[in-house]
């Protein structure tokens, strides 16, 4: 899912004292929005974070900041409060084992084939599920899709520009990035922009898990949901498995982060391999 930046976040100044009751408040509002849990480990980031919202909107106390977002659900400044708290650690080929897994069940199942990625972050993940499908897959140009979200919008935009820096794509097999990223020149030395051919095959949404409706009524043969459930209370986690389930076409996979098992949370999903899932 979608680590705030550090400059427009950590580093400025707190407008205001951010007492336990207005932390505890704001933690109510962000879970109830978006399912993520805050710990009182993280008053010092929450201070500066609403603090910065805060003065951005002209206002003086966290106070107003928290009664401008409960008495209006549908202001922009909500799409800010949610980005600022979302976490966007990720890497290509990060978890090697699952793209593995990929390739040989795409090599088995027939066409169309689609993938959902569900917390897509800045893009590393759905663009390395768009190279594994494109070298397991005969004619990967027909009935091969990719579905990307998140609930950040600024990650979405990143990954939808798909431009790395080559630390960033230090992952990728040489053969890869020859393949598919392009060098940049002038001012753009030092960094790569992901090839059309494997952007063509993404297309990219924002979307909050805990919506009452998701904007797609497609099946998947395979969900990444990856080290983004973490973020939720069990009772979050076992509604989104059973969402999750019937999106999955018979057969399909739902791949979890290293660090997730979710064998005793529901019944919907057994266990089929290494933080990988098949509907029951």
């Amino acid at each position: 899912m979608a680590q705030p930046e550090p400059q427009s976040i950590f580093t400025m100044p707190v407008l205001a004292e951010v007492g336990q009751h207005d932390f505890e408040r704001s933690a109510r509002v962000l879970r109830a929005r978006a399912g993520i849990v805050i710990g009182s480990h993280k008053l010092e980031m929450a201070a500066r974070t609403l603090g910065l919202r805060a003065k951005g909107l002209g206002l003086t106390t966290v106070k107003e900041y928290l009664d401008h977002l409960e008495h209006n659900p549908h202001s922009p400044e909500w799409e800010a409060f949610i980005n600022a708290f979302t976490i966007n650690h990720t890497a290509f080929f990060r978890e090697q084992h699952h793209f593995e897994i990929l390739a040989e069940f795409a090599r088995a199942r027939k066409k169309p084939f689609s993938v959902w990625c569900a917390a897509a972050s800045t893009g590393e993940e759905p663009y390395t599920i768009a190279m594994t499908l494109r070298e397991s897959c005969l004619q990967p140009d027909i009935g091969v899709s990719i579905y990307a979200t998140d609930i950040d919008t600024r990650a979405i935009e990143r990954a939808s520009e798909g431009v790395y820096s080559l630390e960033r794509v230090q992952p990728v097999p040489e053969e890869y990035l020859k393949k598919y990223f392009q060098r940049g020149t002038g001012k753009q030395t030092g960094m790569v922009r992901v090839k059309n051919v494997l952007r063509d095959m993404i297309e990219f949404d924002t979307l909050n898990l805990l919506a009452p409706s998701w904007p797609t009524d497609r099946k998947f043969d395979a969900i990444f949901c990856r080290n983004t459930m973490i973020y939720f209370d069990k009772p979050t986690q076992t509604r989104l498995l059973e969402r999750f389930a019937p999106t999955l076409k018979p057969g399909g996979l739902l791949f979890a982060g290293h660090s997730e098992n979710f064998t005793y949370l529901t019944k919907a999903f057994r266990l089929q391999g290494q933080t990988v899932y098949t509907p029951t």
